[in-house]
Order: structure tokens, then C-alpha cells, then sequence
């Protein structure tokens, strides 16, 4: 193989680093417009429909019968910049094309007597992608044009239980049964592979998990709560293609399986309310990130294991970290109906600069959300926010040529509608 070549192969397997990008690791960072809005610093409130994603604890509080519904759009925005040092690699300057990423969550609750409540979500906790305009690493590919795109998802469906223990303290918990879904489509760029084109794998499965929350009120102007989801493994399955194998009468598919882990997950917060008209509250949420040390992917058909062993595509290395959020909101009363929010959060990267890996970002993210909301009788409509700037991240310093910059902004647009009965 040509040096030439060879530092294709390697720089174009960094340009997919940021392909699939989803805001603290695989997680979205909250779901639910009123807790978006306010920084997602809610675990000591978590007072609304979205109880059953930040703290199940909180519908133990609810006295009639809740039903609330929250859409959201991610519109991330990905650039990667390869300033070569060698003459033989050209120069890339690359920039995603506008896709939309939508999420939902979905909660009904209703009490059952004066201290339990029993209730239903349905959402998606995690889910994001990128994609790729393949005109603009075509340098790469030897002037063809190539499918850059990847998306990961898991729809989660959570019945809860929570209980009011005095009036001081309550506790919830749910089931979490998740289904997840990932793709992605890339060249093939693994130096024994080189020249067989275009890879695609897409792959679904299921996982089991749970969320526990304690929830503690000793005043109206002061909450404490402790939110902690336990990891859930998905055990993915699906089929991954080449299909210019075919033409080499070689298998052209084959059939794998991916185990990826949703880690631990212990949030606590604290919500104080300082004159009649003003919330104020925090957060600190932990990840146990450093559970995805790698991924192993297992083909089925023999011909592929064999092929993927000396490509090394069979496990790729992530080496994350465990990460802590801090998060801050509030929220102020213009009248009893009309609020106004706004919030700040710190999303640490828990993946290193080195080593790259085709299949998940690391950017730092500084956070800033706003929003407002309307309540017309039982019903309260809120509307958020969310601007996520990425920290821009460059190459490795004991490389030969420049791996370039990845920089990453997502928008976030959302929505809720909720009613009590």
C-alpha cells in the first residue's frame, strides 16, 4: 500500500469522529420544555408530566389526574477542517448538511388513593446523528461520492409508581424497557479493505433498566431530591453490507451483534425559592461513562469475522471518562399565569482527543436555555430553548500530518402541552 494511502485511510477515519453526536455521551441531556428551559436543573422539582424522566419521586405530589406531552427538534450542526502537512493529502473543509432529530416524551399519571400514584412515559431518552455531505470528502475517495450519515436512538417505555410517605417525603421508581436503533453508513477505509466502498449496518434491539427517586420538601421554599438510573444494557441485531463484496462472489452481508450500555446515571438537586416569584435551583449529575470502554461487534457469517479480525473493525476503542454536570435555572412568575425561565449547564466530553473512533463524538458543551410558560385553567403550555455550544477539538499532537478540527453547535427547539383533569 502507498503511503498516500495509507494516510487517506487513517484521516478519513477521524473525519467520522464526529458523525454521530449526542450531547453528554450517548444521552439527550433532558426531556420535558419546562426542565429544558430551566437548565435542566429539576431533579428537586420535577413537579410536571416529566416527573418519570428526572424524578419519579415527584408525582407522588400530584393530586388529579395528569396527561403531558413534550416535542423536541435537534438541529445539530458538525464541521471538520483537515489542514494537511503533507503535500500529498489534500485539504478538507466539511460542513453537515441540516437534518432534524426528533424526540418526544409522553406521560400519563393518576392517583390512586391520597399518598400513590401510579403512571406511564414513553420517550426517548437518547438520540441524535449527523450527516454528511460525501461531495466534500471526496479527495478522500478518490473522487467518488460516498454515504456519510449515522443515527443512534432508544425509545424507553417507563411505568412508575410513587408514593408520598408523609409530607415531607415522597419516593418513586420505574421500569425502563428500552429499544434501541442505530445505523450508519461510511466508506470503507480499514487498509485491508481498502477499495471494497460503501459499509452499512442497521441494527435494533432491547434493554432493561431502572430509575429510583427520593424527593424531599421541608418547606414551600425549599426541595431536595436524588434521582439514580441504573445501566441497561441493549443487545443490538441487525445485518452490516458491502456490497462491492458481492463482486468478488464473496458475501456481500452478514448478520451481527452489538452490546451497548446505557451507564449509571446519579443526579441530586437542590430548589429554593427566595420571594414568592422567583425558583431557583441546581443540579449535579454523574455519569458512570467510563462502563463504555469499548464496543466488540460480533458477525455471524464466517467469511466476515475472519475479514473484520484483520481490519481491525471488530472493536473499537472509545476510552471514556465519567463526567459531572452542573446545572442551574429559574424561573420567574410575570403574573400567576405567565413565567419566564432561563438556565446554564456544563456538559463535559467524556471521551479523550486520542484515539479517534468512527463511532461517537467528545465535545464539551457550554449550555444556554431559555423559555416561557402558560397555564389557561388545567391547561399549561410551555415553550423552550436550548443553544449547545461544542468546544471545537482538535488532532493529536504525536501525529505526522494535522488530523484537523471537529466543532459541534446544536439547537434546540422544544415544546409541551399538558393537561390535569
Amino acid at each position: 500500500m502507498s503511503k498516500r494511502t495509507a494516510i487517506f485511510a487513517l484521516a478519513a477515519v477521524a473525519i467520522m469522529l464526529p458523525a454521530l453526536s449526542s450531547a453528554n455521551g450517548l444521552n439527550l441531556n433532558g426531556l420535558g420544555t419546562r426542565a429544558q428551559a430551566m437548565g435542566g436543573a429539576y431533579v428537586s422539582l420535577a413537579d410536571d408530566f416529566s416527573a418519570v424522566f428526572w424524578n419519579p419521586a415527584g408525582a407522588a405530589g400530584f393530586r388529579r389526574t395528569t396527561f403531558g406531552f413534550c416535542a423536541l427538534d435537534l438541529i445539530p450542526t458538525a464541521t471538520y477542517k483537515l489542514t494537511s502537512l503533507i503535500p500529498e493529502v489534500p485539504t478538507v473543509d466539511a460542513k453537515t448538511k441540516t437534518s432534524h432529530y426528533l424526540g418526544f416524551l409522553a406521560g400519563y399519571y393518576k392517583p390512586i388513593s391520597s399518598k400513590v400514584v401510579l403512571g406511564l412515559g414513553i420517550g426517548t431518552p437518547s438520540g441524535l446523528g449527523t450527516m454528511w455531505d460525501g461531495a466534500d470528502f471526496a479527495n478522500l475517495t478518490s473522487g467518488t461520492t460516498y454515504d456519510w450519515s449515522s443515527k443512534i436512538g432508544v425509545l424507553s417505555f417507563s411505568p412508575l409508581v410513587a408514593v408520598k410517605l408523609s409530607d415531607i417525603i415522597s419516593v418513586g421508581a420505574t421500569v425502563n424497557f428500552n429499544y434501541g436503533m442505530f445505523s450508519r453508513k461510511m466508506p470503507v477505509f480499514a487498509i485491508v479493505l481498502e477499495g471494497l466502498g460503501q459499509y452499512e449496518e442497521n441494527m435494533n434491539g432491547w434493554g432493561i433498566g431502572a430509575t429510583f427517586g427520593v424527593l424531599v420538601t421541608p418547606s414551600e421554599k425549599l426541595g431536595f431530591g436524588l434521582t439514580v438510573r441504573t445501566p441497561s444494557t441493549v443487545a443490538l441485531n441487525g445485518t452490516a453490507s458491502m456490497p462491492d463484496l458481492s463482486y468478488l462472489e464473496l458475501p456481500g452481508s452478514s448478520e451481527l451483534e452489538r452490546k451497548i450500555t446505557w451507564p449509571l446515571w446519579i443526579a441530586g438537586g437542590v430548589s429554593f425559592r427566595p420571594i414568592p416569584r422567583l425558583l431557583l435551583s441546581a443540579d449535579a449529575h454523574w455519569t458512570q461513562w467510563s462502563r463504555l470502554d469499548r464496543f466488540t461487534t460480533d458477525y455471524q457469517d464466517s467469511f466476515w469475522v475472519t475479514l473484520m479480525e484483520d481490519a481491525g473493525m471488530d472493536e473499537e476503542f472509545l476510552g471514556w471518562k465519567d463526567t459531572l454536570q452542573l446545572r442551574f435555572g429559574a424561573e420567574y412568575a410575570l403574573n400567576p399565569s405567565t413565567v419566564l425561565r432561563a438556565g446554564y449547564y456544563n456538559d463535559p466530553a467524556p471521551g479523550p482527543y486520542s484515539p479517534l473512533n468512527v463511532f461517537l463524538p467528545s465535545h464539551t458543551f457550554n449550555v444556554l436555555t431559555l423559555g416561557a410558560g402558560k397555564s389557561i385553567g388545567g391547561l399549561q403550555l410551555d415553550f423552550g430553548l436550548e443553544y449547545m455550544m461544542g468546544k471545537k477539538r482538535g488532532p493529536g499532537d504525536h501525529f505526522i500530518w494535522d488530523y484537523g478540527t471537529y466543532g459541534m453547535k446544536i439547537v434546540v427547539p422544544s415544546v409541551s402541552v399538558s393537561y390535569k383533569f
